[in-house]
């Protein structure tokens, strides 16, 4: 992508970075995420457009906070700073931070106090509701810097030095809530940075088809994981424009599907697409490593491994197989990989963790830059059905992480039921497109209950449905209580082994999408 503009993110550890990376490709400016370690001289190497920096939860004062690398403001691109990126820049550059005597953690009302190209398009008579999460606060601005916004709390509350193109905002632009957010964030990019909003999945189709015939070469062959969701297709079909029946398509049957999944997926890829597949039965092999297992980390580790080993296996009968494909997304990425370098982690993640050291193909990742929504828009670029562009995303370690604790054929086939009554009544009410994501969970424990005149003793499902643009963050959904009431009736009565019905009503953060 070195052709496009590019806007470089340096993150701070914020709940919201990757948010930021979302408004800029929204506005169609290509973004990458760097954790706060990256280098000014590594970041020169990328040749940025403009750099933002983000927030975080870090103190500036704190001896382990991170540091901002003052050869950033130094490249000769407009630097934007966001919470604590406008901490940091007061900070280095002269100013005077303070704690807070009143805490902002939530919604303020922003008042724009002088012009400046970042309000360009907006009524500085308006006042802005805008969502803050701050603990410090800057008391005095540096040389040269001028107070461009307040709130009632906060007298600091957005600075600017227009001469050294350098912008600053205490709130998060990037957040739905925040009003005028995402025009701030586009004044930046093209009144302040003058960038040209080249990124369209057109050109990365074009890009990466490009690159993948350079990578594998006239001669060489892919083998391509296919589990049936969007990403794995989508990588599929673009490596079949690239290279032809060179890619060959295996879909692993790990025993860990859902219900009928493997007759769906298989006959669909073949009818539309015209793939090279082959399915492989291995679910004897992957169930019998993962008997006795509980910890949901082990379980990634173990079906990552074995999809690998069966990879080898079968690409062994192939002549001259270099590479395996995967649809690694960038949100896998960034989650496992901290803010801070090797040290604390989200979780690992099938797609780029957990792979042996000797695992004898090289990885082609064409999505590994995507967004969810931006692979569903290049699925609808290359003319896919509305099934493959809408399904709903499924892990890669399959049903493994929706059965808390051990897995067991009993209860496979208890959770397939029940999840197949979820898909089919989100469908039948029209609720399927209207959510992100909506599963069903088998949790670890049993209740009593009562059916019939008879006493019960059995297990409880829990229902995980939520609205999401990326995935990055989730709110659960507001069903009708009628739907939710069908679907837990049906389970209850349609599902032996369970007895009843939960719905989980977290949001991400705090918690994840996925159980495990």
């Amino acid at each position: 992508m070195d052709a496009l503009s590019k806007v470089i993110i340096v993150d701070y550890g914020s709940q919201f970075t990757q948010l930021i990376a979302r408004r800029v490709r929204e506005a169609g400016v290509y973004s990458e995420i760097h954790p706060c370690i990256v280098t000014a001289e590594e970041v020169k190497a990328m040749n940025p457009s403009a750099v933002i920096l983000s927030g975080g939860p870090s103190s500036v004062g704190d001896e382990d906070a991170p540091a901002l690398d003052m050869g950033l403001l130094e490249l000769g691109v407009p630097v934007l700073g966001i919470c604590y990126g406008m901490q940091l820049l007061a900070h280095n550059l002269g100013g005077e931070l303070a704690s807070s005597e009143t805490r902002e953690y939530g919604p303020a009302d922003f008042n724009m106090t002088a012009d400046c190209p970042l309000f360009a398009d907006l009524n500085r008579e308006d006042s802005l509701r805008v969502w803050m999460s701050h603990g410090d606060k800057v008391k005095s601005v540096p040389p040269s810097f001028e107070i461009i916004g307040s709130t009632e709390t906060l007298e600091v509350a957005a600075m600017a030095c227009v001469e050294k193109n350098i912008y600053a905002l205490q709130y998060h632009p990037e957040v739905h809530h925040s009003e005028g957010g995402d025009i701030m964030i586009n004044n930046f990019l093209f009144k302040i940075a003058g960038i040209k909003p080249d990124w369209t999945m057109s050109g990365f189709i074009d890009a990466v088809i490009k690159d993948c015939q350079e990578t594998v070469g006239p001669e060489g062959n892919v083998v391509c994981g296919l589990s049936g969701g969007i990403d794995s297709t989508v990588v599929a079909v673009l490596l079949n424009q690239a290279i032809g029946h060179r890619l060959h398509c295996i879909f692993v049957d790990n025993g860990l599907m859902r219900q009928n999944e493997v007759e769906e997926v298989s006959s669909y890829l073949r009818e539309h697409f015209d793939l090279n597949l082959t399915v492989v039965d291995a679910r004897d092999r992957f169930l019998s490593k993962l008997e006795g297992v509980e910890d949901p980390e082990e379980k990634r580790k173990i079906i990552g491994y074995e999809f690998i080993e069966v990879f080898d296996a079968e690409a062994a009968r192939i002549e001259n197989v270099k590479f395996l494909a995967q649809g690694t997304l960038y949100p896998d990425v960034i989650e496992s990989i901290s803010h801070k370098g090797p040290s604390a982690v989200i979780k690992s993640h099938h797609n780029v963790g957990g792979l042996p050291e000797d695992m004898e193909l090289e990885l082609i990742e064409p999505l590994r830059e995507l967004f969810k929504d931006e692979v569903r828009k290049v699925a609808i670029e290359l003319g896919m059905p509305d099934s493959v562009v809408w399904r709903h995303p499924f892990p890669g370690p399959g049903l493994a992480i929706r059965i808390i604790g051990e897995i067991t054929d009993e209860r496979l086939t208890i959770l397939r039921k029940a999840d197949k009554i979820v898909q089919n009544e989100l469908t039948a009410s029209g609720w399927y497109r209207k959510v992100w994501q909506g599963f069903a969970v088998l949790l670890p424990l049993k209740t009593v209950g009562v059916m019939g005149d008879g006493r019960t003793y059995e297990n409880v499902i829990a229902l995980r449905i939520v609205d999401s643009v990326d995935a990055m963050t989730a709110d659960w959904a507001r069903l009708p209580s009628e739907l939710l009431e069908k679907i837990s009736s049906r389970i209850i009565n349609e599902v032996v082994g369970v007895n009843r019905v939960v719905y989980d009503i977290s949001s991400k953060p705090p918690s994840t999408i996925e159980w495990e």
